[in-house]
């Protein structure tokens, strides 16, 4: 349990103010240099002065010290001894940089282990064949089969058979030979290859090396002083389509050599049989179910090899299992990735996700912490501010925070904080948040503000009465030629992302439903559809074009027991991907909506808890929260933070926020940024407590809720925020002191050196 001190009946006023470790970030701690235990000690020093609760030993481009040796293990004791004398916690990594699952490259040394894709090209592989089971003893390839395909005048697979190598075809017929070919060396892997995340008998290995050494050497600090173990970007070989529907071309596709066996052994038929349905799109607009289950099937195999394995582990060793997927935000990409990203969660005791980039991915977000609420997880991890630059301020790291904060983030591991710039680290994702940047002394004015967040927004449990059921199995459907299935892919996509937008900044909070988890977290529908550790009173199909039998069999009992079913779009066609009635029937018994903003939002006012609005009465749509119910406080706690980029920096207007919270409550402001707990200005509308409030482009507002009327003190100041109490004026010159020597940067230069004429050229000397 990482949030021990939460079983208390209230949220104490000192931890408040002075948060603990657990409730502070965790850097990736890169480790990329040469280095001792004096340096590493020394700059855990600089990791707690910052305001960090701890730190994730990540290795990292440069790192000399030799992987998963008993030196690399010895470091590891000393910094978690450290960690303790400094009360931080100390977080392990299970990879060699990223992503996971070659242990560096040890674990695929044994080319059974190494990843595979399926070769599908037009022409015959140009390299070595072998026998299938030497194949996969030795890393090699083999044939899995050949196909004659014909293609009718708009490019759909009018035909298709097995042939035999070699064999004579038909005019109009066009030949396809589908091989099952090994990930080639990498330098990135030690001139080893990724491993093969569909094979059970691989991660195993992985668990082995990586799980059992972490647990050999410090094992005793398991669940105290090391909490959780991080896994980054484990994924499957990408999944590819052709760009025009020809009969020529070339992908590929995720694979394992037991798939076929696999695959049979779940859905009664041989996916090798019908594998060029899942190039080519049927003639007549007609749905492949075929490749609909090959993406299921990748889509089990990955979830329940890897994640389910690790995690598994973890359980059983006492150790938390966190971490994030390879390209979780948009329905292409976790497709292409992963199959389905929430299916992946289910055995991850602290759930996570990446922003990179400085983006803002409410998706990415919403899908991990869906899980996390349904599933009852104490906590939900980011690796945020990656890829953002050396000017990112402190403006950009609040506004990050705030919004992943009101979506559930609670674990946040700021990347990147360098042990060194030396060499090749240099080059590695700036900005570093460490010692090298001039304001890292200040940093705690930022990690004190999201500590004292975490110590209310970790307790208690979610308050979310709308559903949405994830449409990212309709995405399946259309994973065919570009030219032939993009105009609907990027429709779905835009729903998606649509529908998540709308109904967060409509302050309408929800959470997803994963189909392929929803028979095992149904638990009954009175009262509302109880999925897991939630219940809901609304579920919204957003425009999905097929449904599973099991998904469509829980939602009729939801509409009967009286629950608000609302289907916004068109009507279901197919239920499990074959053409149906069903969905169609039980649209037309429903609440039926067009697939837009207004109406979807008017379909569930009645399930509405917060209302926001701006002083003109109009809705803010730039504003997210998140709502917790703190029981045994007798007490709500509500989150407000921004959803958007302040699009001038160095302008912020003043915006006044009406926040209407159905029920009667007496509020109290936990100000986050002074640790201070204050008395806010308030009234009774009918049932609903109302907070008027003025918020610029980077506040957040943190609001206690007791249950129970209690009239306004009339002595309580209009003003949430503090007036400026006073106005400096600065001279034409102000002194100041440098905190290190000033350096004039020559990146681009013409140099000479030892008497030599000048390069002729200008060089980036940053190369060297």
């Amino acid at each position: 349990m990482l949030y021990k001190k939460n079983v208390s009946k209230s949220l104490d006023t000192e931890l408040f103010k002075n948060p603990t470790s657990e409730y502070r970030g965790t850097p990736f701690w890169s480790w990329n240099c040469e280095f001792n235990p004096e340096l590493l000690v020394r700059q855990i020093g600089y990791l707690d002065e910052m305001g960090f609760g701890g730190f994730h030993m990540h290795s990292r481009t440069g790192m000399a010290t030799p992987y998963l040796t008993k030196e690399f293990f010895d470091l590891i004791k000393t910094c978690v001894d450290e960690a303790k004398r400094h009360e931080m916690l100390a977080w392990l990594y299970d990879e060699d940089r990223w992503p996971s699952g070659a242990a560096g490259g040890i674990v695929t040394k044994n080319p059974k282990y190494r990843q595979r894709y399926l070769h599908c090209e037009s022409k015959p592989y140009d390299g070595e064949l072998l026998p299938r089971e030497d194949a996969v003893r030795e890393g090699g390839a083999y044939t899995v089969a050949t196909f004659a395909i014909k293609l009718d005048d708009n490019g759909r697979l009018s035909s298709y058979r097995r042939i035999d190598e070699g064999e004579v075809v038909a005019d109009g017929e066009a030949v396809w030979h589908f091989t099952c070919v090994c990930q080639r060396p990498s330098s990135w892997y030690n001139n080893q290859t990724y491993i093969d995340t569909l094979s059970p008998e691989a991660v195993d290995e992985f668990i082995r090396v990586t799980y059992d050494a972490y647990k050999e050497n410090v094992g005793e600090d398991f669940g105290g002083t090391i909490p959780a173990i991080f896994t980054d970007e484990p994924q499957f070989a990408a999944k590819g389509f052709l760009r025009f529907s020809t009969p020529e071309g070339r992908l590929s596709l995720p694979w394992t050599p037991t798939l076929p066996e696999t695959f049979y052994a779940s859905y009664g038929f041989d996916i090798v049989d019908h594998l060029p349905e899942l190039i080519y799109e049927l003639p007549d607009g007609k749905i492949s179910r075929a490749r609909y289950l090959y993406h299921d099937h990748v889509s089990e195999l990955f979830a329940s090899s890897f994640l389910d394995r690790c995690g598994e582990w973890c359980a059983k060793n006492g150790i938390d299992f966190t971490g994030h997927l390879m390209e979780e935000p948009t329905l292409y990409s976790q497709t292409r990735a992963v199959g389905d990203a929430m299916r992946s969660y289910r055995n991850m005791q602290i759930p996570g996700i990446d922003m990179l980039c400085d983006r803002v991915e409410l998706t990415t977000a919403k899908q991990a912490q869906s899980a996390v609420h349904q599933y009852g997880r104490e906590g939900m991890m980011s690796e945020l501010y990656g890829v953002t630059n050396w000017d990112f301020d402190f403006r950009g790291h609040k506004f990050q925070g705030d919004w992943q904060a009101a979506l559930g983030v609670t674990v946040r591991v700021p990347h990147l904080s360098w042990v060194s710039m030396e060499g090749d680290a240099k080059r590695d994702y700036p900005a570093s948040i460490s010692y090298q940047s001039p304001w890292f002394r200040d940093y705690r004015y930022v990690e004190d503000h999201f500590a004292r967040v975490n110590t209310a927004l970790t307790r208690g449990k979610p308050l979310v009465k709308v559903a949405v059921i994830h449409p990212v199995e309709s995405y399946w459907l259309y994973f065919g030629p570009n030219d032939a299935t993009s105009t609907i892919r990027v429709q779905l996509d835009e729903n998606f992302e649509n529908i998540t937008r709308w109904l967060l900044e409509g302050a309408i909070d929800f959470d997803f439903i994963c189909e392929s988890l929803l028979p095992s977290q149904y638990r009954g529908v009175d009262g509302g559809l109880h999925v897991g550790e939630m219940t809901y009173t609304a579920v919204v199909v957003p425009e999905c074009h097929t449904l599973r039998s099991s998904t469509l069999d829980i939602l009729r009992k939801f509409k009967a027991a009286g629950g608000n079913l609302i289907f916004a779009g068109s009507a279901p066609k197919y239920v499990d991907a074959q053409p149906s009635l069903e969905g169609i029937e039980l649209y037309n018994e429903s609440v039926r909506v067009p697939f837009s903003r207004a109406a979807i939002l008017s379909a569930l006012e009645s399930e509405r808890i917060v209302s926001l609005k701006n002083a003109d009465g109009s809705d803010t749509n730039n504003l997210i929260y998140a709502m917790r119910r703190d029981e045994s406080d007798s007490a709500d706690w509500l989150f407000l933070a921004h959803s958007r980029k302040n699009i001038c920096l160095d302008v912020s207007h003043p915006q006044r926020v009406k926040i209407s919270v159905r029920g009667e409550y007496t509020p109290l402001l936990y100000d986050t940024i002074t640790g201070e707990i204050k008395e806010i200005e308030y009234r009774y509308e009918g049932k609903s407590t109302v907070i008027e409030t003025t918020l610029y482009a980077y506040d957040s507002l943190l609001l206690k809720l007791n249950y129970g009327r209690t009239e306004p003190s009339s002595h309580i100041s209009t003003q949430s925020f503090p007036r400026p109490e006073k106005t400096l004026f600065f001279r034409d010159t102000v002194p100041f002191t440098l905190s290190e020597p000033n350096v004039l940067l020559l990146d681009m230069a013409r140099y000479a050196a030892d008497d030599m004429p000048y390069s002729e050229e200008e060089e980036e000397i940053l190369r060297a």
